[in-house]
């Protein structure tokens, strides 16, 4: 991430928590997130509502939104992220943050914990797969790793109980 360029840590949890609490407030399921030399590329699912009569029994459509996030757009995020979480009288804690935006920080700091330098993810059904690369004595080398829907509620968990914040419920089935 260029926003990082010069420091002595690249800080994936705050980053993509950002990102995770933009993907929240459009109300994005299925996600794809690509690295870009220059920010993210970001895919998801919306559902699309339609201004149609009370009788219609089609109340939207699924459909596919795709966003470039510069790294201008990232540092925006994460100054409006702090800036909501820290001027309210009683701060957000993170158990009433959104789904990703608790999701994608603990893969976040998975990610930082890794030191990796570049990363592409999808998440279907709950699940999330990585593929990192990973710089090693031999070179770089692209790296998997999967986590389930169980597992990722447990890192949310965990990261909870870690702050002294009570445990939030699961996300509900989506």
């Amino acid at each position: 991430m260029r926003i990082y360029d010069g420091s002595p840590r690249q800080n994936y949890e705050e980053v993509l928590r950002s990102i995770g609490a933009f993907l929240d407030q459009r109300g994005m399921r299925e996600i794809l997130l690509v690295e870009a030399p220059d920010g993210f590329v970001v895919q998801g699912l919306v559902i699309e509502t339609a201004a149609v009569g009370a009788w219609s029994e089609n109340l939207g459509q699924q459909a596919k939104e795709t966003f470039t996030f510069l790294d201008d757009d990232i540092s925006r995020f994460m100054e409006e992220g702090h800036a909501r979480r820290g001027s309210q009288k009683r701060a957000v804690t993170w158990g009433q943050a959104g789904y990703y935006e608790r999701a994608f920080r603990v893969v976040g700091r998975y990610v930082d914990e890794q030191k990796s330098r570049d990363i592409f993810f999808f998440e279907q059904d709950g699940v999330f797969v990585l593929r990192l690369l990973m710089w090693t004595q031999t070179g770089s080398r692209h790296v998997i790793a999967e986590f389930t829907r169980d597992e990722v509620d447990a890192m949310i968990a965990a990261a909870q109980e870690a702050r002294g914040e009570k445990v939030a419920k699961p996300r509900p089935g989506v």
